[in-house]
């Protein structure tokens, strides 16, 4: 169960302090990189640098995106504007995925003209092994912060972020292992580099499916999910008035959700302790799934009975 409790004005606080955080430290590990690229003569640890360049995008896309988030509900938008998170998410995805791909393009076409056509890749400096050192211990470091944050604010746009700042240190792994090789065992091993990438790139462009397809899912309108569902089911079942309910819907709308439900009373319930139940059993799915959750209930009487 998530931390569903958390303030809204907190949650966006916290999303936007862990994002600038890595913003901070990917301009820095973003020089250093390109820098050690240039004078340790890697092309490995530049395109590292360069692909690290990607993470400045999707730090600023989560930014942006919970500006528009943060915003209530309008006319305009009557159930919110929790669907930029989900976009901001399906972009992340998809930066990943690009990053992933050219990785994987690279690294093949260097294979390629290493062993077909006989090119050679220059021995690298030591600069380039201090440079992936520091940046696989940062990333790694900044992943775990900022998926704990994003867990505990329930916001998968700052989970996909720091996936993607994962991302950045299995690259650097990569990166790292083809400079060592190249570094203290000379440059017939050079070739090490481009398929450590290749097998990086894989790792890459799994993480990239696996933060979109929920988040298409979610803007393509998909139900809950069958533990969320089951417990609303659970819930209208404990009620004794209730002796039956049709018509379930359920959605999620960024970190919020959309639920809907035909409710059956029995047919000797005034109207007015039917709407009492109904609220007290939408208050307790706004404890669980948040209070920004739009629940919304239609009240029915049960008809067979009353055509007895």
């Amino acid at each position: 169960m998530y931390n569903y409790e958390i303030n809204y004005e907190k949650r966006s606080f916290e999303a936007k302090k862990v994002t600038w955080v890595g913003f901070v430290v990917n301009t820095i590990l973003t020089i250093i990189k390109i820098i050690a690229g240039i004078f340790g003569k890697s092309n490995a640890m530049l395109a590292d640098g360069i692909h690290s360049l990607t993470d400045f995008f999707t730090d600023i896309v989560v930014l942006v995106g919970f500006r528009f988030a943060d915003k209530p509900a309008d006319e305009e938008h009557n159930f919110g504007h929790g669907k930029y998170e989900t976009f901001t998410t399906v972009i992340i995805g998809v930066a990943l995925l690009y990053a992933g791909y050219n990785i994987l393009k690279n690294g093949m076409i260097t294979v390629y003209e290493v062993l077909i056509k006989g090119a050679t890749i220059s021995r690298p400096g030591l600069v380039a092994i201090i440079a992936a050192i520091m940046s696989i211990v940062f990333k790694e470091l900044l992943y775990r912060y900022t998926k704990i944050i994003g867990e505990r604010i329930n916001s998968p746009a700052v989970v996909a972020n720091g996936w993607h700042h994962r991302s950045d240190a299995l690259s650097s792994i990569g990166t790292l292992i083809g400079i060592s090789f190249a570094f203290f065992l000379g440059e017939k091993w050079t070739i090490f580099d481009p398929i450590a990438a290749i097998v990086v790139s894989g790792f890459i462009i799994k993480v990239a499916f696996e933060i979109m397809l929920p988040a298409v899912n979610e803007l393509l309108e998909a139900s809950l999910n069958k533990e969320e569902v089951q417990y609303i089911l659970n819930l209208l079942d404990k009620s004794s008035e209730i002796q039956d309910c049709h018509n379930l819907r359920t959605r999620r709308v960024g970190s919020n959700v959309a639920i809907e439900a035909h409710l059956i009373f029995n047919e000797k319930i005034s109207l007015y302790n039917a709407h009492e139940i109904s609220e007290s059993l939408e208050q307790q799915l706004k404890h669980y799934f948040g209070k920004r959750s739009i629940i919304t209930f239609h009240l029915e009487p049960n008809k067979k009975k009353i055509e007895r």
